[in-house]
Parts: C-alpha cells; sequence; structure tokens
C-alpha cells in the first residue's frame, strides 16, 4: 500500500492563505466571451510558429500556439473511453462503509494496439470543473481532444494514453467550494496510486509490467501528471506524494506555497536526485495566478540549488518556467499549457528517433574482432583506448574471447553491450570521448595521448562519478573494472566517467587530478554536477581514488578543487590512513590472494576511529577483481556503495 512519507506540510489555513487571490477562481471553467474573444485575437496575430521546436528536448523560448487547423476534427481521432472504478470518500480513505465509485475518462489513441506500450498522463481539472472538462465526452469532444488527435496524426506527439480523472468525492460542485478543494487535492494522491492508476494501467498497456507498488514504480520515467490551477495544485500534492511513481510534472498558473527546501527534502527522502524528473511550469502574464505561481516556480532553484536546476532542454536540468504574454486564466489559456506539454515530454519526432535507435541492429557481437572494434570509423582515434594500450596485458582476438591479467571474471556480455553503447552514441554524435590533455601538452609528452575519459551519461544534472580501473599500475583494465561500473551507474541515472590513464603511480594521481579539474570546469557543458561527486576504483585505481580523497587534486599538479563526497575502494591492500580521507566504502573477498581483507578492514575501522563515516562488506571465498560482482555472494555491493554515497553527499 503506497503511503505519503510525509503528512501535508500545510494546514488548510496556511494553504489558504498561500492560495488566496491565485486559485480561489475557476479553473479550466468556460471563459468569458471578452477574454476568449482576446485569446482569440492575439492568436490570429501572431504569425504561426516553427512546430519543431521541441524536436530535440528543447524547450522554445516562445509556447507554441495551436494550429488553426487543429479546431476541427482530424482523419484519424483517438477515442474518449469511461472508466468507472471503485474507491473511498477522501476524508476516510480505507474506512469501510465510504466505498465510492467514481468515473475518469480515458483518451485512447488512434490506432491503439495492445501489444505496444504507451505512456499516461494523468491530466487533472481545476474548480468548478470535472472529468469532462478538460477532453470533453464522445459526443462532444474539447478542442484540446481535437488538437491532440491531429497532433499524435501529424507526428507531432507521440501515441499515448491520457487520463481525466477527478478529485471530486460526490459532485462538480466540490470543486467549486474553495476550502473543500483544498482538502480534496491533498488527499488526492491515495485515491490516484490506489485505485485510479492500478484500474487504468491493468485495463491498458502501459509501461507498468504490473499495478503493484513496484511495478508502477519501476515505470514512473513513463508517467507524466498536470493540471491548471486547482488541478495545478493537485499536480505540486502529486510530486509531494507521489513522486516515486511520477518522473513528469507539468503544473499550470497554480501555485501553493510550497518551499525549494521542502519538495527537495522530500527529493531526497524518497531516495531521487535531480536528475529523476522534470518540472514545466507554465502561465500567462494576465493570469491572476501569475506572479505568484512564477515565483514559486523560480523559487525552486534559487532555494534549493542542489536538487532544481533551471533548464532550456530536457538534457540539462529539471526545472523549466514558460509564460504567454496576454493569457488570462481561462480554457484558452489551459488548453494551450496542456499542449506545450505534451509537445516538450511526448514528442513524437523524439520518441521517433529513440525507437528506431533502439531497433537498429547491434554493430559488434562476441565474434567480433578486436581490430574491428579499434578501427571503426565512429570511434576515431580513440577505439584503441577502450583495450590495454600495451596488448601484452590481453589476450584473446574477439570480444567473446577477450581476457585480461590478473582478471579471471570478464564478461563477454558486458563487453559487447559497451562498445555496443559507446558505439551508438559515437555514431550520433553524442558526446562519448573526452580528452584530459591539449593537443600541445600531448605534443610535449607523447604519454598523454594515451589518456582520456569515456562518458556514460546520466539523468541531467545528476551527481557525477569518477571510476578508476585497475591494472597493477601496469596497464588499465577499463573493460573490467571500470567501463561496467559507468554503464551500470549511467543506467541508474549517475553521470559516470571511466578514466584511462598513465599507469604508473604518480602518473596515475595526476590524469585523475585533471579529470577532477576538468570535469568541475565543463559542468554545464556536460549537463553534469560535481557537487557531492564520488571516485571509484577496483585494486590500483582503487588507490588513485583514496589518495585523491586524502590529499586533494593540488597535491598532483592541479588547483585545489573540492575533495569528493564519498570514495568507493575496492579489492586494494591499502593501508595508508592520514586522517584527511573522506567518507569511504570498501569491498574484498576473503580469498584475494592480492590485497588482503584483514588489511582493508583495519584500514575502514582506523578511519571510523576519525569520525569519518566507513563502512565495509568482506564476501566469503571470493578473489580478486570480482568487477561488478554480477553471479555472485558480492552482486549486490554496487547497492550498497551507491547508498552510501547518496547518504554522504
Amino acid at each position: 500500500m503506497v503511503r505519503p512519507l510525509y503528512t501535508s506540510h500545510l494546514g488548510a489555513a496556511a494553504l489558504a492563505a498561500a492560495l488566496l487571490g491565485i486559485v480561489l477562481l475557476a479553473a479550466c471553467a468556460a471563459p468569458s466571451d471578452s477574454s476568449h474573444a482576446a485569446a482569440e485575437q492575439a492568436i490570429e496575430s501572431e504569425e504561426t510558429q516553427d512546430m519543431q521546436g521541441y524536436d530535440a528536448g528543447i524547450i522554445p523560448a516562445e509556447l507554441e500556439h495551436i494550429p488553426d487547423a487543429y479546431r476541427t476534427p482530424a482523419e484519424h481521432p483517438g477515442t474518449l473511453e469511461r472508466l468507472d472504478y471503485q474507491t473511498y470518500d477522501s476524508f476516510n480513505f480505507g474506512v469501510p462503509g465510504h466505498e465510492l465509485e467514481k468515473t475518469a475518462w480515458v483518451y485512447v489513441p488512434y490506432g491503439y494496439d495492445p501489444e505496444r506500450r504507451y505512456d499516461v498522463l494523468y491530466l487533472s481539472h481545476g474548480g468548478w470543473s470535472n472529468e469532462t472538462t478538460q477532453m470533453g465526452t464522445p459526443d462532444n469532444p474539447s478542442r484540446l481532444k481535437l488538437a491532440v488527435d491531429h497532433a499524435i496524426e501529424d507526428g507531432l506527439i507521440e501515441p499515448l494514453i491520457m487520463v481525466m480523472p477527478t478529485y471530486n468525492n460526490l459532485s462538480a460542485s466540490d470543486s467549486g467550494d474553495y476550502s473543500l478543494a483544498l482538502q480534496l487535492t491533498d488527499n488526492f494522491h491515495n485515491e490516484l496510486t490506489e485505485s485510479l492508476i492500478p484500474a487504468v494501467e491493468s485495463r491498458y498497456s502501459t509501461h507498468a509490467e504490473d499495478v503493484t507498488p513496484e511495478g508502477i514504480a519501476a515505470s514512473r520515467d513513463h508517467r507524466a501528471f498536470g493540471g491548471f490551477s486547482m488541478g495545478s495544485v493537485n499536480t505540486w500534492h502529486t510530486f509531494e506524494y507521489c513522486l516515486p511513481y511520477f518522473s513528469m510534472f507539468i503544473p499550470m498558473s497554480g501555485g501553493g506555497g510550497w518551499s525549494g527546501a521542502y519538495l527537495s527534502s522530500l527529493v531526497t527522502a524518497y531516495g531521487l536526485g535531480p536528475g529523476d524528473f522534470f518540472i514545466f511550469g507554465m502561465s500567462g502574464t494576465e493570469d491572476f495566478a501569475y506572479s505568484g505561481f512564477r515565483s514559486q516556480v523560480l523559487r525552486l532553484a534559487s532555494e534549493a540549488p542542489r536538487t532544481f536546476v533551471m533548464a532550456d532542454s530536457l538534457d540539462a536540468g529539471n526545472v523549466a518556467f514558460r509564460e504567454r504574454a496576454g493569457y488570462q486564466h481561462d480554457q484558452t489559456a489551459c488548453d494551450e499549457y496542456t499542449y506545450n506539454g505534451l509537445r516538450l515530454f511526448f514528442n513524437g519526432a523524439r520518441r521517433a528517433e529513440e525507437d528506431a535507435a533502439e531497433m537498429a541492429p547491434a554493430a559488434f557481437t562476441q565474434t567480433s574482432t578486436i581490430d574491428e572494434v579499434v578501427s571503426d570509423p565512429a570511434f576515431g582515434d580513440w577505439g584503441r583506448l577502450i583495450f590495454p594500450v600495451d596488448q601484452g596485458y590481453m589476450s584473446g582476438s574477439t570480444l567473446g574471447d577477450l581476457s585480461l591479467t590478473w582478471y579471471s571474471r570478464l564478461d563477454p556480455t558486458m563487453t559487447v553491450d559497451i562498445v555496443n553503447d559507446l558505439h551508438v552514441r559515437a555514431s550520433t554524435g553524442q558526446p562519448v570521448f573526452i580528452d584530459l590533455y591539449s593537443d600541445e601538452e600531448k605534443a610535449a609528452d607523447p604519454w598523454k595521448a594515451d589518456t582520456g575519459l569515456f562518458f556514460f551519461p546520466g539523468k541531467p544534472g545528476a551527481r557525477t562519478a569518477i571510476v578508476s580501473a585497475g591494472g597493477g599500475f601496469a596497464y588499465v583494465g577499463a573493460l573490467h573494472d571500470s567501463l561496467p561500473h559507468c554503464l551500470e551507474l549511467s543506467r541508474r541515472g549517475y553521470n559516470a566517467f571511466a578514466i584511462i590513464y598513465r599507469p604508473g603511480a604518480q602518473t596515475a594521481c595526476e590524469d585523475l587530478a585533471r579529470a577532477i579539474a576538468l570535469l568541475h570546469e565543463r559542468t554545464d557543458e556536460l549537463g553534469i554536477s560535481m557537487e557531492g561527486y564520488s571516485l571509484w576504483g577496483g585494486s590500483a585505481g582503487a588507490r588513485m581514488s583514496a589518495w585523491l580523497g586524502a590529499y586533494g587534486t593540488e597535491s598532483f599538479g592541479e588547483a585545489a578543487y573540492p575533495r569528493p563526497a564519498a570514495c568507493i575502494v575496492n579489492y586494494t591492500g591499502l593501508s595508508e590512513v592520514t586522517g584527511a580521507e573522506p567518507p569511504t566504502y570498501s569491498a574484498v573477498g576473503t580469498a584475494d590472494g592480492i590485497a588482503s581483507w584483514r588489511t582493508m578492514q583495519t584500514r575502514i575501522e582506523r578511519i571510523q576511529a576519525n569520525g569519518t563515516p566507513a563502512q565495509i562488506e568482506i564476501f566469503n571465498g571470493l578473489g580478486h577483481g570480482f568487477g561488478l560482482g554480477t553471479g555472485t555472494v558480492a552482486e549486490k555491493w554496487m547497492d550498497n556503495a551507491i547508498a552510501f554515497w547518496e547518504e554522504n553527499a
């Protein structure tokens, strides 16, 4: 059963004061003739805008108008289906004897295929309204419904499921009672998670494998919630209580006094980060809610800059605000804001490109030769750095039979996965490999040409991990000890970098110091956050991470940059403790013949004695270099290491 981590942070009286003059009036009710006419005139007077502005996830400076041609029925319209479901009175949720039968309308796109999985938008109405206000009914479709039909037909919006529920308890007049509506939206999350989502996503084909809380949470990246005015208040409540189940939010002209600090605390409490959601707020300059709502959205980044980052695209940051000059608090504004939210989050062209990339045949298989990978044009002159520069430390000629000195657990499936991931991103012009040194520096010291960073992007603005592979300071075993870690970290939403360094304790640390400095200077360009970053490593790479964590970049030829929030130091026999260590996590096996688990345990105990958080996991019978630990007793070590990092970031 889904329960909020917090009770409501604002009492009804406080919230009413915060909303006074903002959501007291009707939301998405029929506009007055004069306001509607003014909006229509504004639309007619402006030139038609380029409707491709959202295609790359870029948020245009100006919101798009719904095209005039979208005001008539489409050739291939979606359908509106009535969904009746059982729930409980909001004020007695779960109490026997208070069960209600409620109705939601569901928009089903033309050509709905039960074998295909669809994203879902839950769209909340405002005051003096009900579940038919936004999209209408089969006999009387709204303008928004007509526009969505056309946009899907034209490929501007991907086919999706839209759900129009109501937070009203007994009648449409509930939303017209201001005080009652505040309480109903504050309680709606119970119905949403325990009744509505299960009813919808068990009937329609969505990305939820099942409608358990775990299944709903696992599919959150394919679910959005939005609403206008009091529906916007409902959207903020959904962020407050249901963030584990939604990643996209479209609040429109309705605030409520939530502070950035409070919402940031929720993100942390739910175990999420800044790359795990996006908020797209919209309002009009003549809307009575404009000032307070705009202030609330923009205030997020100033009050909690580590959690909320203003953005101009989905690839950098997680909060955006756009306004429409002259627009008021009416249905025309509501429709256009919703249309723009759909164009951003459910962009047809972008999703088509992603689907095509997923369906494209893999460039490499286990039978692909190492020479084929190295010489592939997509990799330029850095393909060779995927493998040890000194080939005497590897054997085998294909990706499937490759092995590395001192590492017996090289996973060929993971190896192929890594090189294909790099190939797809390199082929589409995404940043994959970053030089540590300039051409001039490499000319002065040719050895520096054998260095660099492989970039595995996570969520925009998410925290960063830098991973150093082992290899006894003789070579860099990246395909076992850093590249797999980075791919896994990126899939969990973190930005990860695998460093290819010059073997040798001193040169390796100099290269890692340069990497830390470079990433601090290029955060905006790369869309990463270096606040609370972490250093990871195994064997020799673990020593590098420990040394940079304790001594800092200034000890290895660079300016002083912030120390890491955590060091993940696996299977290394390092015993040194300076007293300046960052929080440290370690993992090792009892059968490791290179790194003594007793030495590592003693080091962790000494770090703890200095008052620094430290943790060690010792795995019975496991040898050296277990990497990700897949299929071993150490299979969950990365989960625990990430949790340790997050606790100390």
